[in-house]
């Protein structure tokens, strides 16, 4: 039995470098001008774990950063296999995320999902379209959907497909659970997780047989697949969008393999921190309590961005499939995780949706298909989609086209409106107890009419100028 090798003072220096350079929102741009990818944040922490792999014959290391002291298995085998066991043994506590810059965010509890609560694909499809149809008409006239229309809508469509229609128009919802997860771990964790569970209750008491609601009867088990699967939605599926829009040879096989190369380079849990309670021992090396193991998808490529030699095929929702998943990409479960399977099939058929229906085009930023980022945020997403329609040149009053230009203005203006009256109900003032829930309800209950009415009149604007 052995102890974890130890990184020399050189490799902690430029690990640590990389991650405190994350703090400096320009530091890219030099290296990327210059198409020198390993001089990058993410490309130098990339650098230095294969080169770990190279000199400590690829078995896990500590690391040494300002930001802890980590046990870092530098496979994604090595990664999987070493917390399943760790969970086995009872000896991990809950993790955390770690983000580019060393900060610690909370993780939403992890909760079981039987597998026969998650819908199968066809009971999806008419519920999605429903709501991914919406998003369609809310397009700009040249096409394009920016991040302020693609988030409500698709978090919409995760309410609807989880909770149930009733819930589609609960934006609150999505808010408080996101306000849960954010306090994971921390004291006011207790009191935010029952404000999710009290705004379940409606839509577990009534549930709609087509929703994950309807087939699961553990408030904390949908409160987990809603927060999964609305991170799939929101971040994944436009990922993945994106992707496929530019024609990456990863997203070739369809949106199957658009989802599971968007999870693959940018895992929103790009890296997390798993604590050991008790020590354990594995593949006879021995790990103390205290040590935190610091579990890094996202850099445990080569700098080419090729998987790590090692890897292996994945699974995230089998739990009878043992060896052969990895930690869940979208809530950080150590283990297999059958709500993170569902929510990869919502992402998939979101893109199979804009696929079919109305081709995604990628307007900005630029990117080509020999090059993977090593990042893509989805609120840097400009996303068209079906055909991009010229604006309507202007016209003498009391034609089609002038009042094609009337209802556009009508539109922002309804939009404007929908943003200030969100703005408003995101105020902290609202928080505490059920009745300022109630008045936060109605303000994002307007905001969210107003939207669905920009997005009509849009609608009715691209039939006037034809």
């Amino acid at each position: 039995m052995t102890t974890p090798a130890t990184a020399w003072p050189l490799e902690n220096a430029v690990f640590s470098a990389a991650m405190l350079a994350h703090r400096l929102p320009w530091a890219d741009a030099p290296a990327r001008a210059l198409g020198l990818d390993t001089l990058t944040r993410e490309g130098a922490a990339r650098s230095v774990l294969a080169h770990l792999r190279r000199t400590r014959s690829g078995r896990p290391v500590r690391l040494s950063t300002p930001f802890g002291s980590f046990l870092v298995p530098l496979t994604r085998s090595d990664t999987a296999a070493l917390l399943a066991h760790g969970q086995e043994s009872h000896a991990l506590d809950p993790a955390v995320r770690l983000d580019a810059a060393g900060h610690r965010h909370g993780l939403h509890s992890h909760t079981a999902l039987p597998p026969h609560a998650a819908p199968a694909a066809a009971a999806l499809a008419g519920p999605l379209a429903e709501e991914l149809d919406r998003v369609a008409r809310a397009r700009r006239d040249d096409g394009a959907v920016p991040w302020e229309v693609w988030r409500p809508g698709l978090l919409r469509a995760a309410r609807r497909v989880v909770a149930g229609a009733a819930a589609a128009e609960d934006t609150l919802l999505s808010e408080l659970l996101a306000r849960a997860a954010a306090t994971a771990g921390g004291g006011s964790h207790d009191g935010r997780a029952a404000a999710v569970t009290r705004r379940l209750a409606p839509y577990l008491a009534d549930p709609d047989p087509d929703s994950v609601a309807g087939r699961c009867e553990s408030g904390p088990a949908v409160a987990h697949t809603l927060a999964v699967v609305s991170e799939a939605a929101t971040t994944t599926a436009l990922q993945a969008l994106a992707l496929t829009a530019v024609g990456f040879p990863g997203a070739a096989g369809g949106p199957a393999g658009a989802v599971a190369t968007a999870l693959d380079h940018f895992p929103p849990v790009a890296a997390a921190v798993y604590p050991v309670r008790s020590p354990f021992v594995w593949q006879e090396l021995a790990i103390d309590a205290g040590t935190e193991i610091l579990a890094a998808p996202a850099w445990l490529q080569d700098t080419a961005g090729a998987p790590s030699a090692g890897d292996h095929p994945v699974t995230w929702d089998d739990e009878s499939a043992a060896g052969t998943y990895r930690p869940s990409p979208l809530c950080g479960s150590p283990t297999a995780c059958t709500a993170t399977g569902f929510a990869v099939r919502v992402a998939e058929a979101i893109v199979r949706y804009f696929e079919e229906t109305a081709p995604p085009v990628l307007l900005s930023p630029a990117l080509t298909p020999d090059r993977m980022p090593h990042t893509l945020d989805p609120q840097t997403l400009l996303i068209g989609v079906g055909a991009a329609g010229a604006a309507p040149p202007s016209a003498r009053g009391g034609s089609p086209a002038a009042y094609a230009a009337l209802a556009r203005a009508g539109a922002e203006r309804l939009d404007e409106h929908a943003r200030l009256l969100a703005a408003c109900a995101a105020d902290t003032g609202w928080n505490g107890d059920e009745t300022g829930e109630r008045f936060r309800t109605e303000l994002l209950g307007h905001a969210e009419r107003c939207a669905r009415a920009a997005a009509d009149v849009r609608a009715a604007a691209r039939r006037l100028g034809g």
